[in-house]
């Protein structure tokens, strides 16, 4: 693993762990008065989601990696593209509307978990596509979702809805610029 490699997870864990960010930013907002507690237990399920579903994308990338291998770098930032762009678009939306929402209830809470973490599963796919190593990448976005998730509850305490929206421009922006990336280093590198 090279230095290069290792900060490229954590930009691409603290990319995907915007919309867990918002989500747990959501939370605070609505459950003010939450404890540490009930935090953990939800930023444990969005980290075990986020970190979940890149494998689920990974298995299924090696499984067709062999099919598509003279284009998969174009295919993994298209995903990304498509995903940052996604994330970008959805943070410049100035509807700004929280629902009353539990989210201890389970159900709400496994919604939330997979809800945030599709993009994920697609980091995971051009994983595969690649023929990258999973385990390394997926401690480091699960314990980055872990924290930006209790970051987020913290901060949905003191700060307004419009903060939350910020961070999805910055984490779409984040995943775009790793795609450009991955298509840079196998088209000139």
């Amino acid at each position: 693993m090279t230095i290069t490699q290792l900060i490229t997870f954590v930009f691409l864990g603290i990319g995907l762990s915007f919309d867990s960010f918002a989500v747990s930013v959501s939370c605070g907002l609505m459950r003010r008065e939450i404890k540490f507690g009930q935090a953990a237990i939800v930023a444990g399920f969005l980290a075990f989601f986020q970190a979940l579903f890149p494998v689920l994308g990974w298995f299924i990338g090696e499984i067709v990696k062999d099919l598509i291998s003279s284009f998969d770098h174009w295919i993994a930032f298209g995903l990304l593209a498509f995903i940052g762009g996604k994330m970008i678009v959805e943070g410049v939306k100035k509807d700004g509307s929280l629902t009353n929402f539990n989210p201890f209830r389970l159900r709400v809470l496994i919604g939330l978990s997979i809800a945030t973490s599709i993009d994920a599963l697609a980091v995971g796919l051009s994983f595969g596509f690649l023929d990258m190593p999973i385990l390394f990448p997926v401690a480091i976005i699960g314990f980055v979702t872990f924290v930006a998730s209790m970051l987020g509850m913290l901060f949905g305490k003191n700060i307004s809805a419009k903060r939350s929206h910020q961070s999805l421009i910055l984490g779409g922006t984040i995943l775009i610029a790793i795609g450009i990336k991955i298509l840079a280093e196998h088209l000139w590198f």
